[in-house]
């Protein structure tokens, strides 16, 4: 079949940031889209912007595809750590950075790549709009389990890793009604905290601390011992990782120097269990969900998502509408610009529906 935009003949696809379920819906949906509507050869490069840098560029088609729909991950594999804008070498025992975007753009040209496809998160996005300025044709696809990426309402991998943390919660109502105690669930999310929110609301818990309400330890112990006093013996907290006290910071597990975004959060559902402790009395225990909320087949929804994303960024490559990113928004996929979701997060509003139904049912966040 020969391509219906002959500007379009050879594209390549990316997978990029940190990995999650219904990347490879996303990927089988491109090269479906690709190859069967638009006769379009498609190349995919491994470990996300590391692989271009490598200049290193896989085959896909039909066949190598088939079977990756339910499969979580990525068969491309990813990296969160490499940006062409910024390589990290080391020039007379100093680390140094340096801008090879515009070697990976000849490497693109060597491979007759007409366009590339993007699939990420904000930093991923940033980076696709930085290379769309020098010249490069590209579409981004919007994934990420944090749900954060501003431009659109909802990302792959968002519902699968509520569901995933929904699961853990059922377990941890059976264990906590039955030693009464206090569970606080540490999830992910460092800017915003729509996972905790949605976890919250689906696993029925008791408080929910996110990054956009900064929280005051004493008004979420109150509200505990009201609840205990009320003869409800056991809690459930669910707290995003970065979520911070009034007047303090978020907590940080590490710093790693190399990479794009060097602070990593971690360890505040142990600060608030044991604080929470100490001012209630009562036995609180901490789970970290962490990269398990990555991990897994791709719940329905996603597969779904990911189809609708994949065949839209394939079309508006055809119709040569470059430098934008597929996004859902109240039920229909659009196209905005790429710079809407380059290294910038859509948070959760005051006025959020899904913030107004947790208040209504009694759910606390640490605010009054």
């Amino acid at each position: 079949m020969s391509p219906k935009n002959p500007n379009i003949r050879k594209i390549a696809l990316l997978t990029g940031g940190g990995d999650c379920p219904g990347l490879n819906s996303a990927i089988r949906a491109v090269v479906q889209s690709c190859i069967l509507e638009y006769g379009i050869q498609v190349v995919g490069i491994p470990d996300g912007f590391k692989g271009l840098l490598e200049n290193k560029f896989v085959p896909l088609d039909l066949i190598n595809t088939t079977g990756i729909f339910s499969k979580g991950g990525t068969i491309l594999g990813s990296s969160n750590v490499d940006t062409p804008f910024a390589v990290p070498v080391t020039k007379n025992g100093q680390r140094v950075y340096e801008d090879r975007s515009d070697e990976v753009i000849e490497h693109l040209k060597e491979e007759r790549i007409d366009a590339m496809i993007v699939v990420g998160g904000d930093g991923t996005q940033a980076i696709a709009h930085g290379m769309a300025k020098k010249g490069l044709k590209v579409i981004g696809i919007p994934k990420t389990i944090d749900n954060d990426l501003n431009g659109t309402e909802l990302t792959i991998g968002f519902f699968t890793a509520v569901t995933t943390a929904v699961e853990a919660l059922d377990k941890l109502h059976t264990t906590a009604e039955s030693h009464h105690r206090v569970m606080v669930v540490e999830v992910m999310g460092r800017n915003a905290g729509w996972i905790a929110l949605f976890a919250g609301l689906g696993g029925d818990s008791d408080v929910i601390l996110i990054p956009e309400i900064p929280f005051e330890l004493d008004k979420v112990a109150a509200h505990l011992n009201d609840l205990y006093h009320s003869r409800k013996r056991y809690s459930i907290v669910v707290v995003a990782e970065g979520a911070k006290a009034v007047g303090g910071d978020v907590h940080i597990s590490r710093i790693i120097e190399d990479s794009p975004e060097k602070i990593r959060l971690g360890g505040i559902g142990n600060v608030v269990a044991s604080q929470l402790e100490a001012i209630t009395g009562r036995e609180t225990r901490a789970i970290v969900l962490g990269h398990l909320l990555r991990g897994g087949s791709p719940v329905g929804f996603d597969r779904v998502l990911a189809s609708r994303f994949g065949a839209a960024a394939t079309k508006a490559l055809v119709e040569e509408k470059f430098d934008t990113m597929v996004a859902y928004k109240g039920d229909n996929v659009e196209l905005v610009p790429l710079e809407t979701g380059a290294g910038k997060n859509r948070y959760i509003i005051p006025n959020s529906p899904f913030l107004q139904a947790a208040r209504q049912r009694g759910i606390h966040f640490g605010d009054t």
